[in-house]
């Protein structure tokens, strides 16, 4: 039997290419940092490791996109991702970055289980 979905936060806390939030998901029985933001309108979510190296992405918490607000970026390493895939465009990164299933509804957004 799936798990009930989970709350991660209103979804007025995501603004467009803005700040995100942080939280954290169960990886094969290890808590594991993750992170939500919006772009284009939805909102996508990933784990919080760069495709290079398991380092967080966020410079600051909660902030992952670049200068521009187009791209999310490894304050690490300076990989960018495209942030409605995770897919690596530049920067070293073997990996894109790995999803996490989230669904927003009724102004929430939650973690599906």
């Amino acid at each position: 039997m799936a798990a009930a979905p989970r709350l991660i936060c209103r979804g007025s806390d995501l603004v467009d290419s803005g700040g995100g939030v942080r939280f954290e998901v169960d990886c094969s029985g290890v808590p594991t940092q993750a992170f939500a933001v919006r772009y284009g309108g939805k909102v996508y979510a990933y784990l919080n490791r760069c495709g290079h190296m398991p380092m967080e992405l966020d410079w600051m918490p909660g902030k992952f996109f670049d200068g521009n607000g187009s791209l999310l970026i490894c304050s690490t390493h300076g990989a960018l991702y495209e942030p409605a895939s995770g897919r690596c465009l530049a920067g070293p990164c073997a990996n894109g970055l790995v999803p996490v299933a989230v669904e927003e509804r009724d102004g929430m957004v939650y973690l599906k289980g």
